[in-house]
């Protein structure tokens, strides 16, 4: 019997050993960042068994077999509709600036998608501002109203957006929403859903969380973008989500978060209608392939005009893109840089390049918030301080809220702005969406507001952060171990 034991035992190591094994080569074979893999698999060989199941809940990028296949077949009438993009009035790459052109070139031939000049911009900074004006178009809308959210919270002025969405339903305009499962559980778990559907309006809950899906698809794969598009003539995009500040995770000790929205009208709408059609699709299994953008361009005899380029990114789309234009836009600096994130865990490639323009005496600012939703996102953002402080960045940490606005102005001439955190997660697994913007006003105005965030905030002194406690050292060395995960 003893023997039959010692067998046994030995079996069951044989057995784990060839478990780690084949889970450590799986690791090694897919294509990703070196730090990603290593960090796999220090979780994998510290934390028996755990570690090989958390690898296969959420170590790939896994859509789902039916969402994956959607999203192959769907590529090529996609990428169709963009390379059309390149008839339209708006796409005049000729009169483009030095800085819009490579990231033009870029979105081009990795899929096709160019950038359009003849849009008016709006900049939005204040949750009544946005909501209101949110509203206003909504009931002045003609044909069609298309939403997709992260989060839809109750509550405040989010309950008179959706009271207006009734409204415009019952009469005769066509509502579709997609909002995010996980992000917006209150919303689904409260009476919000019954009274939108009994109203006519088609709600759709993207990537539904459960205990079920768990082995058939990555459950923290997240859709993450913020679309508004009215009448296919008005547009919104940006950091903040279908919430009231006032009413949303206020026992989180963090203050009301902080957003921005910018307004659009003109082609670039019809660019992020079809941004909003192929989540529906994915979802869905449904196509609404918007009509191509009709736009009256200016006539003035101008040198170069204005250039818009929306950049989406998530699975099925191509790998790296907002990563690859977050590179191309900090290396074309020539003064200035100035970041503002919520969650702060750049890639090491990030990170080099934000130390290297410092280096090179450019003028670079992070704006971060003061405290964090995320603990652990917080501990390993504080990681990096010190290399980027003793390079020559300014690092602030603001005290109005927690900052949610996520932009990077250029030089203050151009700038990005969207959805998109400086993480992981948002750089390689979200459903993401960006826009290159390369409009003086606009910067201008997103540059204003900016400085006012910068004026609420304490910098960070290279000094005084060395003289930490050894215990704050310590937690943030251990998260900054899993940096590449967040």
């Amino acid at each position: 019997m003893e023997q039959f034991y010692q067998i046994l035992t030995w079996i069951g190591i044989f057995a784990y050993w060839l478990l780690i094994a084949t889970v450590t080569v799986r690791v090694v074979f897919k294509r990703r960042a070196v730090g990603v893999s290593l960090a796999w698999m220090m979780i994998i060989y510290i934390v028996p068994i755990g570690g090989v199941i958390a690898y296969l809940l959420f170590g790939e990028l896994n859509l789902g077999k039916k969402r994956a296949e959607r999203a192959r077949e769907m590529f090529f009438p996609f990428e169709s509709w963009f390379q059309c993009l390149t008839d339209c009035p708006g796409h005049m790459p000729q009169k483009m600036s030095d800085v819009a052109k490579p990231i033009n070139d870029l979105c081009e031939n990795r899929f096709g998608l160019p950038g359009l000049v003849g849009n008016h911009l709006s900049l939005k900074s204040s949750t009544d501002e946005i909501l209101r004006a949110l509203i206003d178009d909504i009931n002045n809308a003609q044909d069609s109203i298309h939403l997709e959210f992260y989060i839809w919270n109750p509550g405040g002025l989010a309950d008179e957006v959706g009271v207006a969405l009734i409204k415009a339903a019952k009469r005769g305009i066509r509502v579709r929403v997609l909002l995010d499962s996980a992000g917006s559980m209150r919303f689904f778990r409260s009476h919000w859903p019954k009274l939108i559907r009994g109203a006519g309006i088609e709600l759709i809950e993207a990537l539904a969380v459960s205990p079920f899906r768990m082995f058939l698809r990555r459950l923290d794969l997240r859709q993450h973008r913020k679309i508004v598009v009215i009448d296919d003539n008005i547009a919104y995009t940006g950091s903040m989500n279908l919430v009231d500040p006032a009413f949303f995770k206020v026992d989180a000790g963090v203050g009301q978060w902080v957003d921005v929205m910018v307004r659009i009208s003109g082609p670039t709408v019809s660019v992020l209608n079809c941004i909003q059609a192929w989540d529906w699709e994915v979802e869905t299994g449904q196509r609404f392939l918007p009509p191509l953008p009709t736009c009256q361009i200016p006539t003035e005899d101008e040198p170069q005009y204005d250039t818009v380029q929306v950049i989406p990114s998530g699975p099925g789309m191509p790998d790296d893109i907002i990563h690859q234009v977050l590179l191309l836009s900090i290396y074309q600096a020539k003064k200035s840089i100035v970041i503002t994130t919520p969650y702060f865990v750049p890639s090491e490639h990030l990170l080099h390049a934000m130390k290297g323009a410092a280096e090179r005496n450019i003028d670079v600012h992070i704006v971060l918030p003061d405290k964090n939703d995320s603990t652990m996102v917080e501990w390993a953002s504080r990681s990096f301080f010190s290399d980027l402080l003793k390079s020559g960045v300014h690092i602030h940490r603001f005290h109005g809220g927690l900052l949610h606005t996520k932009s990077v102005v250029i030089d203050d001439t151009h700038c990005l702005i969207g959805t998109v955190n400086l993480d992981m997660r948002s750089l390689w697994l979200n459903f993401e969406v960006t826009m290159a913007v390369d409009n003086l006003e606009f910067t201008h105005k997103l540059s204003q507001l900016q400085q006012s965030y910068i004026a609420d905030s304490e910098p960070v002194d290279k000094e005084q952060w060395e003289k930490r406690s050894v215990r704050n050292k310590f937690g943030e060395r251990f998260f900054y171990m899993f940096s590449p995960l967040l």
